[in-house]
């Protein structure tokens, strides 16, 4: 693992730059569907509810191949599975565009969310073995804030080339170029620092694997991480990939160009609020739960505000009530550092894959739930909106019994004599340990 103190070289800057431009290009693929949403339901001839399956669907694959993919990670080294992320991220792109029946249209948004799904574990992975720990998510916010220009490209420039050059065209370029960015990441990624012996590894058995995997889910810092990222990214992805503009539309009467301009709100906000909290993050590790509660208890005032305000809510309250709830995304970046300190770097994959399940199987719930109450309400979006409220308050009641759970083995280590990655102190509401005083790593 890179030493605590010192500095990354230039060359892992280069690898981390080549590897990100993947996760670029995912979060692209990812959302793209955003502005083709009326050239889909034109092409494969299906309605409102057939397109919010492609979003379902992608998710899905997304969330299943995450624990996955951190074994593969481990297993076989993030150059080797970033590489195969880019080769079928673009032939789902290729699928896409040659695509005319919804099944098969479906078909090629799966492969997307497959190869997806194999990119942010693998870029953390990078991250974890070319950089210092106290770099570590600084880094994760830089990584998450990248990927926003691939959300950006695929708004306004997308939808331009799509009207100018139509459907075919243009995703069967979009993906031809990501099939041919294989070769940066071939040549260009490596999975440890100059110098470094690559790690040798053996052939696992399918029960080794489970055994990983059931030691990360096992440690309470890696469920900590869990809940973390359940509670906090799940609010931003529901309302920008499915439900924020027929909220702002049909809900709060707002046309079809303002609804589109308040989501990159969470855009922007997510871009500006990933480094800077990163840098607070890394400077002073301590902060980290105490920056999570703020940001949940933020967000529980804010749609208290939105689902009671009297008739439609006002554009000068929207904006700021969206630009703090974009700061979800940063804040779920906490649960991969809390991963990557609490377990050995063998195992950083398994856990960052773990943990990377969490918001996005509160994003599928979340979106199901609002579409479930939708149709039993007949659109009200005043109480179907209360599914993310439930789902917050869920999320942050697990997250406080394994914040509890892992503050004593915190303790415990310490007693052990361990070094520890943040420094605490015994509150009244902690488990009976011995006091004993905790010591930075």
């Amino acid at each position: 693992m890179p030493p605590a103190t010192g500095r990354a070289t230039a060359r892992s800057w280069l690898i981390w730059l080549a590897a990100v431009t993947v996760y670029l290009l995912a979060v692209f693929h990812r959302t793209s569907f955003g502005v083709a949403g009326l050239q889909a339901a034109e092409r494969f001839g299906v309605g409102a509810a057939a397109l919010g399956t492609f979003t379902v669907l992608q998710v899905g694959v997304y969330a299943a191949m995450q624990i996955p993919t951190g074994v593969l990670v481990d297993r076989y080294g993030p150059r080797r599975v970033l590489t195969v992320a880019v080769l079928v991220l673009g032939a789902g792109q290729l699928l896409l565009g040659v695509a005319h029946s919804y099944g098969l249209g479906l078909l090629a948004r799966g492969v997307l969310g497959l190869g997806d799904a194999l990119t942010f574990v693998s870029v953390l992975r990078l991250v974890a073995a070319h950089f210092p720990g106290r770099q570590y998510a600084l880094l994760t916010s830089f990584t998450a804030a990248v990927g926003y220009i691939g959300n950006l490209a695929a708004t306004v420039p997308l939808a331009l080339l799509l009207d100018a050059s139509g459907w075919t065209p243009t995703f069967l370029a979009v993906g031809a170029v990501t099939v041919l960015y294989t070769l940066v990441v071939a040549l260009r990624v490596h999975d440890v620092p100059a110098g470094e012996p690559l790690p040798v590894r053996e052939a696992v058995r399918p029960r080794e694997l489970a055994h990983q995997v059931a030691e990360a889910w096992r440690t309470p810092g890696t469920r900590l991480g869990f809940w973390v990222h359940f509670s906090t990214m799940f609010a931003p992805n529901a309302l920008t990939l499915l439900w924020g503009v027929p909220w702002l539309v049909q809900g709060q009467g707002q046309s079809k160009a303002t609804a589109s301009a308040l989501l990159t709100v969470f855009v922007f906000g997510s871009m500006a609020g990933g480094p800077l909290l990163g840098s607070v993050i890394g400077r002073h590790p301590s902060t980290r739960m105490p920056l999570v509660g703020g940001y949940i208890g933020g967000a529980a005032l804010v749609w208290a505000v939105l689902l009671s305000w009297p008739g439609r809510v006002p554009l000068p309250l929207l904006v700021p009530a969206f630009a703090f709830l974009a700061l979800g995304g940063p804040a779920s970046m906490i649960g991969f550092a809390l991963a990557r300190d609490y377990n050995p770097l063998s195992r950083v994959g398994t856990a960052t894959g773990v943990v990377n399940v969490g918001g996005f199987v509160a994003t599928t719930i979340a979106a199901l739930g609002v579409g479930v109450l939708l149709q039993w309400t007949g659109g009200n979006f005043r109480i179907s909106l209360l599914a993310i409220v439930a789902i917050l308050a869920l999320g942050t009641f697990r997250m406080l019994v394994w914040w509890r759970r892992t503050r004593a083995h915190l303790f415990l280590a310490a007693a052990r004599g361990e070094e520890l990655p943040v420094r605490i102190t015994r509150r009244r509401w902690d488990a009976a340990l011995p006091e004993t005083p905790i010591v930075a790593a």
